[in-house]
């Protein structure tokens, strides 16, 4: 009797130690940053802890957790699995929750309630800022970039999932720097541009001082696909371009100045400068309707200063500053896309214009589509050469990217010399270099050291 109540208390404990560990953290911003608040049991109203309708970002642990737009559990609810979800916008309840509860370990759950499942942490490197050129993805730590052929031209990047630390030298030595999740499109910003060498991730329990955080990053939508979730193309109904603010120079001029004998016209000077600008702007386009704008001002400004002039008087030279607008950047900033998916309308941005349909899930949220398999390349013995059966796949990968100029190649591999050579084959076939990724883009546990697995973008 004494050893089955040992036993029951034993059970007991332990079941009281596990759901003491089950836990839900909230944070204030997006990437797990800014004020955080945690429950360990459910919460009804998060206006008694000064944190309703505040959480951007959510970490789960050891148990589904439930939570819910309104107070008492009501409104729209939706069910975390355990696991780091740097957005709550993906699920539509940014600065929107007020309530949380923990679901029991028996308790069913329709699979239509459950947020879209966390995914694999995952940084990806770009060889230029605004996330342009050439690419290097991992899911993993890199203690050497020269390795993969990505050492000292980094950029720009887009941290998933979890926090990365980039150092400026292998084997995470000199400078460090933490990048939350988000988007970082100018790494020259924390004086890191062309100078990472080695990347890992940072352990969610760890804590990290705040200074050696990089500035705060654009918020990222990650828009991977969650298993095998089924897709969608949705219609996309209007793209507009969105440019950055406009830039002002000025500098300063010599001018001529005719000194009174019955008086330049001042109020035609201001009438013609702004007569000279309209002028400008309707007949311009792009860079060019700025140049127009300024040409306008410059000559309706003269011409009006002479209206009125009835000639004579002595001319005298003094400084004039001058200024024009000019756009911060020939190509858009972004493409605000609005598209239509069962009868309702939705929008996203993104970084390249998009085509007449976007692919998206059930829920219609954005997706990639990703990666396929395509071809591979094996290597024999500890040589860096492929098997002679594979020397025609470099042509043929060419022609079959040359017919089909708007995809991209990924290169992944555990050895990443036998990648360089496959790139360095891939590129003397004819391939652009700027259309090869290389990363961790194809499934683990294909993922060979004698192996580099060729896959194209859908």
């Amino acid at each position: 009797m004494n050893v089955m109540m040992k036993s029951a208390l034993a059970v007991a404990g332990m079941a009281i130690s596990v759901q003491a560990t089950a836990q839900v953290t909230f944070f204030e911003r997006e990437g797990f940053a800014g004020r955080s608040f945690t429950a360990t049991r459910q919460v009804g109203d998060f206006e008694n802890y000064g944190f309703n309708d505040r959480a951007s970002s959510v970490e789960v642990q050891r148990n589904n957790w439930e939570v819910c737009e309104r107070t008492g559990f009501s409104g729209r609810c939706v069910v975390l699995r355990p696991g780091r979800y740097p957005s709550l916008a993906a699920m539509g309840l940014n600065d929107r929750v007020s309530s949380v509860r923990a679901v029991g370990r028996k308790e069913r759950i329709d699979e239509s309630r459950y947020a879209p499942a966390p995914l694999a942490a995952q940084v990806t490197f770009y060889e230029q800022e605004g996330f342009l050129g050439q690419s290097f993805t991992t899911d993993a730590q890199v203690e050497n970039f020269a390795r993969s052929g990505f050492n000292d031209r980094a950029s720009s990047a887009i941290a998933f999932g979890e926090r990365w630390e980039v150092c400026e030298d292998a084997r995470f030595r000199s400078r460090c720097v933490v990048l939350r999740p988000g988007r970082y499109p100018s790494l020259a910003a924390m004086g890191l541009n062309n100078s990472i060498s080695s990347v890992r991730a940072v352990g969610s329990g760890e804590r990290v001082d705040e200074r050696r955080y990089a500035p705060e990053p654009v918020p990222v939508f990650d828009s991977r696909r969650r298993g095998n979730e089924r897709l969608y193309e949705a219609d996309v109904t209007s793209v507009r371009a969105v440019v950055g603010t406009p830039e002002q120079r000025c500098w300063i001029e010599k001018e001529q100045v005719v000194q009174e004998k019955s008086g330049a016209n001042v109020p035609g000077a201001i009438i013609g400068a702004v007569l000279g600008g309209v002028l400008g702007h309707q007949v311009g386009g792009g860079r060019g309707q700025d140049i127009a704008t300024v040409g306008g001002v410059v000559v309706g400004g003269v011409i009006g200063a002479n209206v009125g002039r009835d000639g004579g008087g002595q001319v005298q030279t003094r400084d004039v500053q001058r200024c024009e607008n000019l756009p911060s950047r020939a190509q858009p900033d972004y493409w605000d896309v609005t598209y239509d998916f069962r009868g309702q309308q939705h929008r996203m941005q993104m970084t390249s214009l998009p085509g007449a349909t976007v692919t998206v899930n059930a829920q219609g949220e954005p997706r990639n589509r990703g990666w396929s398999s395509y071809a591979d390349f094996t290597f024999g013995g500890n040589n860096n050469d492929f098997v002679r059966s594979d020397r025609n796949k470099a042509r043929e990968i060419a022609s079959y990217m040359e017919q089909n100029p708007s995809q991209r190649i990924a290169l992944d591999s555990s050895n990443a010399n036998r990648v360089g050579v496959v790139r360095t084959a891939l590129i003397d076939a004819g391939v652009p270099a700027n259309r090869i990724d290389i990363g961790a883009f194809g499934d683990p546990q294909y993922r060979r050291d004698g192996r580099v697995e060729v896959l194209v973008s859908n």
